[in-house]
């Protein structure tokens, strides 16, 4: 018998039992899933605005954004006037001020939003464009990432990614700076 061929019957013969795998972790559901995404969102730097209706979203953006100002949405009933279906190379949203998208899941412990690609049609929008602006539906609000993996169908899609807050970084001196490599805000309107 050649030594690796007794090294290996060694191997086998001691081999211990096969035991089974621990139980899953079971976290319970927070009861405030509003008041604790809002907390998980603007801790990133993110903004909750809550509201009713489509005109509520529609009615910030004239408030907040120029007519003239380059606006992707999305989202049917928001007006834009970037049609990002047309556009066949990513770089010509370089000058992109405002995106409008619509999230799947909002994560409580963390703020963040699962975007997967079919919502954001190319997948630099959300860090390309200056300002970014999410709705995402109150009922699709869960407690934490081990929900948010449990529902998302990574096989589905051929690209999502989770945001959580505009972009920002910082320097050994702790020196925090918004905006700096995408988006400069984000606003999550949390609608019914």
């Amino acid at each position: 018998m050649s030594s690796k061929a007794s090294i290996l019957a060694a191997i086998k013969k001691n081999k211990p039992e096969a035991s089974s795998l621990p139980a899953l972790l079971v976290f319970p559901d927070e009861q405030n899933l509003v008041e604790k995404y809002e907390k998980g969102l603007t801790g990133n730097g993110g903004k909750l605005i809550q509201a009713a209706n489509l005109e509520e979203v529609q009615a910030y953006i004239e408030a907040n954004f120029s007519g003239e100002q380059l606006k992707a949405s999305l989202v049917e009933g928001i007006d834009g006037n970037v049609n990002v279906n047309n556009i066949s190379d990513p770089h010509d949203l370089e000058h992109v001020e405002l995106a409008v998208l619509n999230g799947e899941l909002g994560v409580a412990e963390n703020g963040a939003i699962w975007m997967p690609e079919k919502n954001v049609v190319h997948r630099v929008l959300p860090f390309i464009a200056q300002h970014l602006i999410i709705l995402l539906k109150k009922d699709s609000l869960l407690t934490n990432m081990h929900q948010a993996y449990e529902k998302v169908k990574v096989n589905e899609h051929g690209y999502g990614v989770f945001i959580a807050g505009p972009s920002k970084t910082a320097d050994i001196e702790q020196s925090l700076v918004i905006g700096a490599h995408g988006p400069r805000s984000l606003t999550v309107f949390l609608v019914d």
